[in-house]
């Protein structure tokens, strides 16, 4: 997948300090790598995304009302859905479609993957959950 050319900062990159070059789903990985314009190249397992999708149906309304999602391991992204000039809508085979993921978001989760995965990993592990179905 190939974001559209960039037209006017002002018009398509509202709220983003990062933009991607190439987006790539890996569907034998499980993963999706992405190309961004500063050279960052960041591959992203299903699962990570799922479990920290950006829907409402896993964050909430404010930080004190996210979910924990278990049982993801082999979770797998069956399609990408682009989302306007700022966003993608994954579409995992678990049948949640509902985050939209802005590039900004894409960024954070590739630059600070192996901190949020070490939390996931501990809120699984403290509250008795696993990562397998």
């Amino acid at each position: 997948m190939h974001p559209s050319e960039p037209a006017p900062n002002s018009v398509i990159r509202p709220n983003s300090e990062h933009w991607p070059v190439e987006i790539r789903l890996k569907k034998n990985k499980r993963q999706i790598d992405i190309e961004f314009e500063d050279g960052n190249i960041f591959s992203l397992s299903a699962e990570l995304l799922r479990v920290e999708s950006p829907s409402a149906e896993v964050r909430g309304h404010s930080p004190s009302e996210k979910k924990i999602v278990a049982g993801r391991k082999f979770v797998a992204v069956m399609d990408i859905e682009k989302v306007g000039s700022y966003a993608i809508r994954i579409h995992f085979d678990d049948l949640h479609n509902t985050g939209i993921y802005t590039w900004e978001n894409l960024y954070k989760l590739g630059r600070d993957q192996d901190v949020i995965w070490q939390d996931y990993l501990l809120s699984l592990e403290k509250n008795g959950l696993s990562r397998s179905p």
